[in-house]
């Protein structure tokens, strides 16, 4: 685990980063510029290590595109950051997250994210763009209550 400090700030002037970094790790990107308000970049110091984003419907919210930059892993980064976006959820409001993962079930598991079935998710989530087009069939479907 890291000393370090973790911020958390909206990536309005740093979607293209968002961008390279979620291609980088095989992530979607295509619809970035059409929600630029729920993406985030993680910062350690002057140092970029990370991006996800919150997707807001209601009391529920996707937690989508948490990626650590490589140089950055094994040293608490992204727990630090689901815990931050998790936290950024709860001050909007949102009651559960859910999210899509073909890689890291395992890890979110570890931060008490649950699978569930795709077709147990709320309408408006399954409506996203992200499950309606950027996952496939074939990633977990996971929830977690805040």
């Amino acid at each position: 685990m890291t000393d370090a400090t973790l911020t958390l700030r909206r990536a309005d002037a740093d979607l293209s980063y968002v961008e390279s970094l979620l291609d980088a790790n095989d992530l979607p990107s295509r619809d970035v510029r059409e929600n630029p308000d729920c993406f985030y970049v993680a910062s350690d110091g002057d140092d970029r290590v990370g991006v996800g984003g919150i997707e807001r419907y209601g009391a529920d919210g996707l937690l989508r595109s948490v990626v650590v930059e490589r140089s950055a892993r094994g040293n608490g980064f992204g727990t630090a950051l689901c815990e931050a976006l998790e936290a950024e959820a709860r001050a909007d409001g949102v009651e559960r997250l859910y999210l899509l993962t073909t890689t890291a079930a395992g890890f979110f598991a570890a931060r008490g994210y649950a699978e569930v079935e795709r077709a147990d998710a709320p309408p408006a989530i399954r409506r996203t763009t992200e499950f309606d087009e950027l996952c496939p069939a074939t990633a977990a479907c996971m929830r977690k209550s805040l």
